[in-house]
């Protein structure tokens, strides 16, 4: 597959860089020679065919595969040329496209190929310098006549030499894809193992731990064995709401979507839901997709707390680079808290989402600072390191939702 592309993008590229080539070289002489419109036609002729090929190839790439049948066609079509052009510059041009062409489909196997143009040319040059020295005497151009036609060889392996070299491309370019796609998707796997273990799976195995002291309790202790069967229904509720959460959680970014949309879809779909004001600055930033997943999750969860304990009636969220970083920033003007001087307290004042965010943040590789007093709102900054550092941000656009 890498090596067709390489032949179609080859082929293209020749086929128009010889067409002008030719243009260039035989439009020079048009004023000079004895019939200029016989070399006009000539150069309208190359034009018409290189259009009709360059169109059927782009409309029919898999016609390519008949690289021969394409090769005797232009050969056929180089031929014309000659007899019409009375071997003048415009068939030495075509000759040379001719060869590259053949390189670049047929590779070193065309070698045969260009030996036969070759020899064709020269032989039309042998007979140009002798009609010439008929008239003229011998020409100081003959040197330069005789040696074009070896050049066709020379552009053969031109030809060969980029359809090689733009094959290689591909394939590493290919390779590199496909080794990012792994990465990907083995740190996909590696944060979803991660969410299952910290929810679902504490969760289950509460439930499990307590199924297993059942048939004993309903034995010795009916009324503990009662309460403990309750515990087992709630705790599969919640092992059944942490799974829902998280599958709503891996749906929150779409990765192959700019992530400014991402957040700007979060904001209004909460914003829709609640009825709060949400002002969105969302710039474009660039990404590890792990850190995409982790501030999605961050932006849903903050959201989620202004909703159950701010009372606010204005959220501000903010996206941006800045120096290395990404920073996103949720503010709100609500009740606001006191923040305690170590955040590991915060569980004990009721503040369970603010640690998860924390660890979500550092999981990303950055931090989550959190600003906040009675009365004062609630700030939030998540930074975490930009899958390109120095990357230029473009113009924050600016919305507002209800």
């Amino acid at each position: 597959m890498s090596r067709f592309a390489a032949y179609s993008a080859t082929w293209r590229a020749l086929l128009l860089g010889r067409l002008a080539v030719t243009l260039a070289a035989a439009g020079v002489g048009v004023r000079v020679v004895n019939d200029p419109w016989r070399l006009i036609g000539v150069l309208a002729l190359i034009t018409v065919a290189t259009a009709a090929e360059f169109g059927v190839q782009s409309r029919w790439p898999a016609v390519l595969r008949w690289r021969l049948l394409f090769l005797w066609v232009d050969a056929a079509l180089m031929i014309g040329v000659l007899i019409l052009n009375e071997g003048g510059v415009a068939y030495f041009c075509f000759g040379a496209g001719w060869a590259a062409l053949a390189g670049a489909l047929l590779g070193l196997r065309a070698f045969p190929l260009w030996i036969a143009n070759a020899g064709l040319g020269l032989a039309v040059a042998v007979q140009l310098l002798r009609m010439e020295s008929t008239t003229t005497g011998m020409s100081i151009t003959a040197p330069f006549v005789l040696a074009f036609p070896m050049i066709y060889i020379v552009c053969g392996f031109g030809g060969a030499g980029m359809t090689a070299a733009l094959t290689r491309y591909i394939d590493t370019s290919a390779a590199a894809i496909a080794a990012t796609q792994r990465s990907a998707a083995a740190s996909e796997r590696a944060r979803l193992a991660r969410e299952l273990h910290d929810s679902v799976a504490k969760t289950l195995r509460g439930v499990s731990f307590a199924a297993v002291a059942l048939p004993s309790l309903l034995r010795h202790q009916p009324d503990v064995a009662e309460q403990l069967a309750t515990t087992v229904s709630e705790g599969t509720d919640a092992a059944v709401r942490e799974a829902r959460q998280l599958l709503t959680g891996l749906r929150l970014d779409v990765p192959d979507r700019p992530f400014a949309e991402s957040v700007e879809r979060i904001g209004r779909a909460w914003a829709e839901a609640t009825g709060i004001l949400v002002q969105i600055s969302a710039s474009t930033v660039d990404l590890p997709l792990n850190a995409r997943y982790e501030l999605a999750r961050i932006l849903d969860e903050a959201l989620h707390n202004v909703a159950r304990h701010a009372d606010a009636t204005m959220v501000q969220v903010s996206l941006h680079h800045l120096e290395g970083h990404v920073e996103l920033t949720i503010q709100d003007n609500g009740g606001g808290f006191t923040v305690p001087g170590d955040l590991a307290k915060l569980p004990a004042a009721g503040h369970f989402g603010i640690v998860g965010m924390i660890e979500r943040a550092q999981a990303a590789g950055g931090t989550l600072q959190v600003r906040s007093g009675p009365g004062m709102g609630t700030t939030l900054v998540a930074r975490v390191p930009s899958a390109a550092a120095g990357i230029a941000a473009n113009p924050p656009r600016q919305r507002g939702s209800r």
